[in-house]
């Protein structure tokens, strides 16, 4: 029965991963896909306005929209901008347009993120600290919720206990959000928070276990590991760290909030859709070293988002494009990252490649889904070139699968295990590399075909593939496992499971 599985689930994938579903609005490979959406960036010029009318819902499960601040005087919810928010400052805008998405994609939840790092820290802490004032807050919420259509809030304190806050906020954080919890109930509210990714900030702000008691879904901000504050060059996102005792990588930080008792089904990994950007001390520093290159204090920003030392995706595209021949591109290898090189200027940032490696390392650690900060900040206009890299993850990623399957399939140690489990022979996957051709020449892969999101269509099919490889790989294993008679070299088996790797 395994084989029979893996053989159906071939097929699927090789004909329908990167297809649009045609009877369902939003993503079909069941993981969340957390899309925050920064309210402000409809104020940008035109080539990077972003408005509500500009997002795809077919590529999110979930909308944070960001953020809604607290009022220190009543300790309610505070609108921050409310003509834009609430008084429809431009057309389809703030909380009706957003949250009128729902209406023709009932697939999407719409959340309100409550917070942020402008909002500070000292106010939340004095929130949190009185039974009295968190009763204010919550009633605020609760009725807020009800005026606006929201499915919950999205709690983005930054960062209890730190930042002028208190050394007791890490347990009245804690009460806030069982008290919150208790009060959604019967309404059905969504409650999330977001979380550092710094083990300082982990193990100073937050009580793991008891905040995975309440929170539907913990969202893990899995980057500003690195910029300009530390002084050198470095990796915004790493996958891996530069050495075994380097904890500001994202691998680490998901173990490690694993190990503190959060359930992996509730622990969303955040991917940022940005790049750090730095300006060399020394400009004729011939190769840069992550770690040790000195770098000013201040980076450069893009033309759009202009803050100093970040650049988003979408200018960082465009500077690719419409400048070619200045910028030099690079892989790291150990983090997994690409950069870019001008002179004393550099660019640490994710692509398509790059985010392929993280979804992958969610979807291992069988994370409940992924998050993006922000889908403003992707190539949503599909103004740039395809990057060299990966220019499409779904066929490239696909191509290197089938023929990995294929040598697999032919392999005589597994030829013998079928033959000796009597199931249908391995041959009979030929009309995978068929339908693999079929849907290359027929581009029917959603980033060849539409030019538009590039990092969001990438992160939708690679989490398609990483949940296949799993899938198989893990049935091809089970046949071992539950088949006792079988004669054949089980460890040889097991070595040719191990080559079954997309990425």
């Amino acid at each position: 029965m395994g084989f029979r599985i893996v053989y159906a689930t071939l097929i699927f994938a090789a004909i329908s991963c990167g297809l649009n579903a045609q009877f369902q609005t939003g993503p079909t490979h069941g993981k969340v896909v957390v899309c925050y959406l920064t309210s402000w960036s409809i104020y940008r010029e035109e080539m990077a306005k972003f408005k509500i009318t500009d997002l795809d819902p077919s590529l999110c499960t979930h909308v944070v929209y960001s953020f809604a601040g607290l009022d220190e005087n009543t300790m309610g919810v505070k609108i921050l901008d409310p003509a834009l928010d609430r008084g429809g400052k431009f057309k389809n805008s703030g909380y009706k347009g957003v949250v009128g998405l729902k209406a023709n994609n009932p697939h999407l939840k719409v959340t309100i993120a409550i917070g942020g790092w402008n909002e500070g820290s000292l106010k939340f802490s004095n929130m949190a600290a009185t039974p009295t004032t968190r009763s204010q807050f919550i009633q605020s919420v609760l009725e807020f919720l009800h005026t606006h259509k929201f499915d919950g809030i999205d709690m983005h304190w930054k960062y209890p206990t730190v930042r002028d806050g208190k050394p007791e906020d890490k347990v009245n954080f804690i009460t806030l959000m069982k008290e919150l919890k208790e009060a959604f109930k019967p309404h059905g509210y969504i409650l999330t928070t977001a979380i550092s990714g710094i083990k300082y900030y982990m193990d100073t702000a937050y009580d793991l276990p008891q905040l995975n008691q309440y929170i539907d879904l913990i969202h893990v901000l899995a980057y500003d590991y690195h910029g300009t504050w530390d002084g050198v060059v470095g990796v915004n996102a790493p996958v891996k760290g530069l050495n075994s005792d380097d904890v500001s990588d994202v691998e680490y930080t998901i173990k490690y909030i694993l190990s503190r008792g959060v359930n992996a089904n509730k622990l969303v990994l955040g991917l940022p859709l940005f790049g750090r950007t730095f300006i060399l001390e020394e400009p004729e520093t011939k190769d840069i070293e992550f770690g040790s290159t000195p770098v000013k204090s201040e980076g450069f920003g893009g033309p759009y988002t202009k803050e100093l030392g970040f650049m988003a995706y979408n200018e960082i595209c465009l500077e690719l494009t419409n400048n070619k021949n200045k910028w030099t591109r690079h892989w790291h290898d150990q983090s997994s990252t690409p950069y870019l090189r001008n002179g004393d200027r550099v660019i640490t940032y994710d692509n398509a490649r790059s985010l392929a490696v993280k979804v992958k390392k969610a979807m291992e650690y069988d994370l409940a889904g992924v998050m993006v900060w922000s889908i403003d900040t992707d190539d949503f206009k599909g103004l740039c070139d395809k990057e060299p890299d990966y220019v499409s993850v779904s066929f490239s990623t696909l191509h290197n699968f089938v023929e990995k399957f294929n040598r697999i399939a032919r392999n005589p140690v597994l030829q013998r295990l079928l033959q000796n489990l009597n199931l249908p022979n391995a041959q009979k996957l030929d009309s995978l590399s068929k339908a693999s051709e079929f849907a290359h020449k027929n581009h029917l892969w959603a980033i060849e075909s539409t030019s538009n999101y590039p990092l969001m269509r990438a992160i939708d099919e690679s989490i398609t593939l990483a949940i296949e490889e799993k899938i198989i790989t893990a049935d091809m294993i089970g046949i071992l496992d539950n088949n006792k008679n079988v004669t054949t070299n089980v460890n040889s088996v097991y070595t040719v499971v191990c080559y079954f790797c997309f990425i």
